[in-house]
């Protein structure tokens, strides 16, 4: 088969050998749990509980009735110890819900198993919504939002790529657990009323592949894509033109375009929450990093602390080394080892400092134009870091600063160490609330 790619993007160095081969362990259960309010796109939730409450693994802790939210539930058995506003692992505050854990079983028992071909479509939608499902990979969009098209939508396509340098968990799920993925894409699939389920995979991962090859073979339904190991080979407009050929023109959703990308940690999820009720309450996450004894891919529960993780994978010396959640290339650097993990978060990793790029004082752009040669978006970042450095919000709406997908590659680029990612990350909401105010909104 053809290997698919994309103009633009980089070949950036990769670490995943260190778990690629690690098969998805449970993690134990921490003493504490923190769980922030907000951990999806949209409006924050607020406690459903107060403290001095026991709760229950699954119950719901967290809700909100504006529309672009979704619902937050316990991970654990315990007592409500504390609800504070704390910072949490995106740089922002949140009101976060801190649980003593108590008991030795931590496990969700499900007390139902439905089959999705008895439900009808809005049943399955409301299934996803209770459950607290969102986008595990990026952006944590609501799927009951994602998944609820006005009319049909020709291709499903699920994101195995996993581009991100040191990230394996996607891959770990694809090859241990390509029974449930593959069920979950067939629900989803029948929710947006897709004729074909394209399942895009970076050709680094031929065990995936097979796996899935193996599942899908006699079904019409499904074809397997593979793609050209290069980043951002996994952002979902990308994603969508290596797989369908499809542009995605500015400011379009993907679905006006025919398509709807989840990816393959979320579809499990789905499968989780349609089969048997299972709320998002844990995720499989990569912990990697040269120097951490016990590497892995791990199943852990939302709300763990990153102290937790490393000392049980043997860590005892932090010195010259940054702790990042997610992934090298658009993961958030930790200055607290209470930071915790929640539902987008895919990786935890301890990288030294020959790996991460100082914080050093950036210097002025040198007009080298790498930066936009490899912008997979084809935007101008070196202009889009001027303008955002003086606050020129009209300029950089001009030059479409809103269609950045954030992939990092900019700033992986710049010869100047410009922090560009993070000066658009800070112009995005202001210029959010101008638009939203221009509407009336």
């Amino acid at each position: 088969m053809a290997v698919k790619s994309f103009k633009g993007g980089a070949n950036v160095p990769h670490f995943k050998s260190f778990t690629d081969d690690k098969e998805i362990e449970k993690m134990p259960t921490p003493d504490r749990v923190v769980i922030p309010m907000h951990q999806s796109f949209g409006d924050p939730c607020e406690p459903l509980v107060k403290v001095g409450d026991r709760v229950e693994v699954g119950q719901k802790i967290g809700d909100s009735s504006e529309f672009f939210s979704a619902p937050i539930h316990s991970s654990v058995n315990g007592v409500v110890e504390e609800i504070e506003v704390l910072p949490y692992c995106t740089g922002e505050d949140a009101k976060s819900i801190i649980i003593r854990v108590e008991g030795e079983d931590q496990e969700f028992k499900p007390t139902i198993k439905r089959n999705p071909e008895d439900m009808t479509r809005e049943e399955i939608i409301e299934a996803i919504h209770q459950a607290g499902i969102v986008g595990m990979g990026g952006a944590s969009f609501p799927t009951h939002i994602n998944v609820n098209t006005k009319e049909p939508v020709e291709y499903l396509v699920l994101n195995g790529a996993e581009c991100e340098p040191f990230l394996t968990c996607d891959h770990r799920t694809m090859v241990e657990r390509a029974d449930e993925l593959v069920a979950g894409a067939r629900i989803l699939s029948s929710v947006i009323g897709a004729r074909k389920c394209l399942i895009g995979i970076e050709v680094n991962k031929p065990d995936a592949i097979e796996a899935l090859e193996e599942r899908t073979k006699d079904d019409d339904l499904f074809e397997i894509v593979p793609l050209a190991v290069k980043y951002p080979q996994g952002f979902k407009s990308i994603m969508i033109k290596s797989t369908t050929g499809k542009d995605v023109r500015r400011g379009a959703r993907s679905a006006e375009v025919g398509c709807i990308v989840r990816n393959v940690g979320t579809t499990v999820a789905v499968y989780e929450a349609v089969v048997y009720g299972k709320p998002l309450i844990e995720r499989v996450v990569t912990v990697s990093g040269p120097t951490i004894p016990k590497p892995g891919n791990f199943m852990i529960k939302i709300g763990t602390p990153v102290g937790h993780i490393f000392d049980h994978c043997g860590v005892t010396d932090f010195n010259d080394a940054t702790v990042i959640l997610g992934g090298p290339m658009t993961g958030r650097a930790q200055h607290s080892m209470k930071a915790p993990i929640i539902k987008n978060s895919t990786g935890a990793l301890l990288l030294p400092s020959e790996i991460v790029r100082a914080s050093e004082p950036h210097e002025n752009c040198v007009r080298c134009g790498k930066c936009v040669a490899r912008c997979p978006m084809r935007l101008y970042p070196n202009q889009l870091s001027m303008l955002a450095e003086v606050e020129d919000y009209e300029g950089l709406e001009a030059w479409n600063v809103m269609d950045c997908m954030e992939c990092g590659i900019c700033v992986y680029s710049c010869p100047s160490n410009r922090p560009i990612l993070e000066f658009i990350r800070h112009a995005k909401p202001i210029i959010k609330k101008m638009e939203l105010a221009r509407r009336g909104n």
